[in-house]
């Protein structure tokens, strides 16, 4: 199963919080939207912006790109497998900055290149894998010696977390103004279409050496104020939810899919819902023992 457990969850929490010295991966990598990005839309011309405040009010550095008023979860992921630094942002990441992994997520981004274009600037998910694509040129030299094979060796060892699927509803399917996919395709179809495209992006990142995925889920935006006031309704919007779930279903038989395709990777899906005795917990973390 791609899904964790709580046996695992409470195992690899009390690992990390009792670990010492070097991080439990030598590096991470982060693919996804405006719940990760924490800078790459800085210098874009996007309505996706938020270098100002009051985004940032709680974070130490102030204003830095995230879409929040602090840490976003990779910031937490990261602090939880031992780096002593935040991942850098690709956009601003040069040296050995990148010897620890590199940030890629872009607001507003999505798994099709289209999606949120009338926003303006975005980094669709086939951008952040040529961004990648530089990372590991550069990697070459700093730990490769020149050598692609000990670079993969290297980036075998390396946690990936991705995180896509959200604009491509809510500002792609669900924005029939801007786009015709609700018109084209039903929301069977287009879960379908999404998810192709996305196992596709998921094997090339395998291809550039990715062994270890932690896939996160789209969430349940009908229930989200913007959303529901597009929708002119006071409480979550069925219609968007029964869409998430069709894409989040077809995820995870993708992820078992690609487990038993690809033996030398592990796949795991990222459920932050799952119920816990002491009441719901975010559990981005719990899958991450299976490889350990």
């Amino acid at each position: 199963m791609a899904t964790t457990t709580n046996l695992l969850f409470l195992m690899f929490t009390t690992t990390l919080l009792l670990a010492n010295g070097d991080p439990q991966v030598p590096c991470y990598f982060i693919f996804g939207d405006s719940l990760m990005d924490n800078g790459n839309n800085n210098h874009l011309l996007t309505e996706a912006k938020v270098d100002f405040p009051p985004y940032g009010i709680d974070f130490a550095d102030g204003p830095t790109g995230r879409f929040s008023n602090g840490r976003n979860s990779a910031d937490v992921i990261a602090q939880l497998l031992g780096f002593d630094n935040f991942i850098p942002p690709f956009a601003t990441a040069k040296g050995g900055d990148i010897l620890n992994g590199v940030n890629y997520a872009s607001g507003a981004a999505g798994i099709r290149d289209e999606t949120a274009q009338h926003l303006g600037g975005r980094i669709s998910m086939d951008k952040q894998i040529v961004n990648h694509l530089f990372t590991i040129l550069q990697l070459t030299f700093l730990i490769g010696k020149g050598s692609i094979v000990e670079t993969q060796k290297y980036l075998n060892k390396c946690l990936y977390t991705v995180e896509m699927g959200n604009n491509d509803y809510i500002n792609n399917y669900f924005v029939p103004k801007y786009y015709t996919t609700s018109s084209v395709y039903t929301p069977e179809q287009y879960a379908d279409l999404l998810i192709e495209q996305y196992s596709r992006q998921l094997q090339d990142l395998y291809k550039t050496g990715a062994r270890m995925f932690g896939i996160f889920p789209a969430g349940y935006l009908g229930c989200t104020p913007a959303i529901m006031t597009e929708f002119g309704m006071n409480t979550c919007v069925d219609s968007v939810n029964s869409a998430i779930a069709l894409f989040n279903s077809r995820l995870n038989t993708t992820l078992n899919d690609l487990n038993q395709k690809l033996l030398d990777a592990k796949f795991i899906l990222i459920d932050g819902s799952i119920e816990y005795p002491n009441g719901k917990l975010c559990c981005f973390c719990s899958g991450l023992a299976q490889w350990y």
